[in-house]
């Protein structure tokens, strides 16, 4: 199968190329030239998969040019190795917990994939392949983690000062080894231009390897299809005909990827786009009209993106029909007093903590379930890695995992970087332009 860019059709490149560029040309994304419709029958044979298999299985059309199906199933038994569990929070409502991983956070799911991928790529360059990552939070943790001390691999994190939470910050700058940090002097969004600055930047390019971890790849991408599916398969059966995901929503790689999921032969009903105030896909829902705008702080930051990357993903999975978009996507808008309310709520009345991503979720669920539905929302991070928004809401302690109580004990390491791309680009070019 080969990989379009969505600005430049004609432009047309392997799996194994779209992910060592990361950005297509002309800041274009790459998509898939055709999206494999699995049978029910298939479906079934699935459904007694491990989560691995599964994932294997799903994904192999999509690769098959660059991988014999059994390196690929090792590769994501390596990527897939913790668990992604269902969990009831009453009758009709469940939760799909993704924060299991080593950053616990969703983004480990993607970011794994991608590495062991790069990993199996890059011994083909005599150089370093140098990762550019935009981040508001757990991706960059997640993406730290996961590419720690891989061989011919750098990693450069950008995120916005200011604007992460002080764990989150943490688990960022701590890491050390191949990864380095830089503090924006900026918004989510001005990180995220930066990055498609360079890659679009031909005299930087051509001096060094450039790939990106975000969801712009599609190997962090595609690989979050899978756990719809797994979600799906741990249901009770009585519980599938009518079920509605809740995707906490900001840079919306998750949103595509479900919908993906969906056009490969998912049995969900339709999709919630659960959003903070940061509204600029639900008010192109409203009017068919996308208007990016500067993004607005609030408590759940990671979604905090005022021009989602991956919209033009899920415009062009429907061809740019927005009648059939708002056919399978609603959407619900919390802000931050409903945000901490709900975690309250939720706790009390329901003996589960929810991270103010999870929230937002759960809002879309309870607002948006019709009679008759069963609700899914992601539960996107632990909730400890907000640890002040959470327990003022709870007005409780919450137990810090060990992995977060080691990155708070460790010392911020972070250049600091004003949201200037000559600035930025003569920074990449003084630290890694190296034989």
């Amino acid at each position: 199968m080969k990989f379009y860019n969505i600005n430049q059709p004609r432009e047309r490149v392997s799996f194994r190329q779209s992910v060592l560029q990361g950005a297509a040309s002309g800041k274009g994304l790459y998509f898939p030239e055709n999206i494999p419709v699995i049978s029910p029958s298939r479906l079934a044979e699935m459904e007694k998969m491990d989560l691995p298999q599964l994932a294997a299985h799903l994904l192999y059309e999509f690769v098959r040019e660059d991988f014999s199906f059994e390196s690929f199933e090792e590769l994501c038994q390596r990527a897939f190795n913790f668990p992604i569990p269902l969990k009831e929070i009453d009758p009709r409502l469940y939760t799909l917990e993704l924060f299991h991983g080593p950053s616990l956070a969703f983004k480990d799911i993607g970011a794994r994939f991608l590495s062991q991928t790069l990993q199996k790529f890059s011994g083909s360059f005599n150089r370093e392949i140098t990762v550019l990552v935009a981040t508001s939070g757990d991706t960059g943790s997640a993406v730290a983690q996961s590419f720690f001390n891989v061989e011919g691999i750098r990693v450069v994190l950008l995120y916005p000062s200011g604007k992460v939470s002080d764990l989150q910050e943490k688990t960022l700058t701590t890491v050390g080894g191949n990864v380095e940090a830089l503090e924006v002097d900026g918004a989510f969004d001005d990180c995220q231009q930066l990055v498609k600055q360079a890659f679009a930047d031909q005299e930087l390019t051509s001096r060094l390897v450039l790939t990106s971890a975000n969801s712009i790849n599609v190997g962090r991408f595609l690989p979050q299809m899978v756990y719809y599916f797994w979600a799906l398969f741990q249901l009770p059966r009585d519980k599938r005909n009518r079920v509605v995901f809740s995707v906490p929503s900001g840079n919306y790689g998750n949103l595509s990827a479900g919908l993906m999921a969906w056009k490969m032969g998912l049995s969900a009903a339709r999709f919630v786009a659960s959003s903070n105030i940061n509204r600029v896909f639900p008010d192109y829902l409203d009017t068919g009209r996308y208007q990016p705008r500067d993004p607005v702080s609030t408590l759940s930051n990671a979604m905090d993106v005022g021009n989602p990357s991956n919209f033009v993903r899920i415009a062009e999975l429907f061809n740019h029909d927005h009648q059939a978009i708002r056919r399978l996507v609603s959407y619900y808008v919390g802000d931050d007093p409903q945000i901490r309310q709900t975690i309250r709520q939720v706790a009390e009345e329901k003996d589960y903590i929810l991270d103010p991503h999870g929230a937002v979720g759960y809002l879309g669920c309870q607002n948006q379930l019709q009679p008759g539905e069963t609700g899914v929302f992601l539960e996107t991070a632990h909730p400890a890695k907000f640890q002040n928004t959470v327990e003022t809401s709870i007005h409780n302690k919450l137990p810090l995992p060990e992995y977060l109580d080691r990155m708070l004990k460790k010392q911020k390491q972070a250049t600091q970087m004003p949201a200037d791309y000559p600035s930025f680009k003569a920074w990449l070019l003084d630290r890694l332009d190296q034989p």
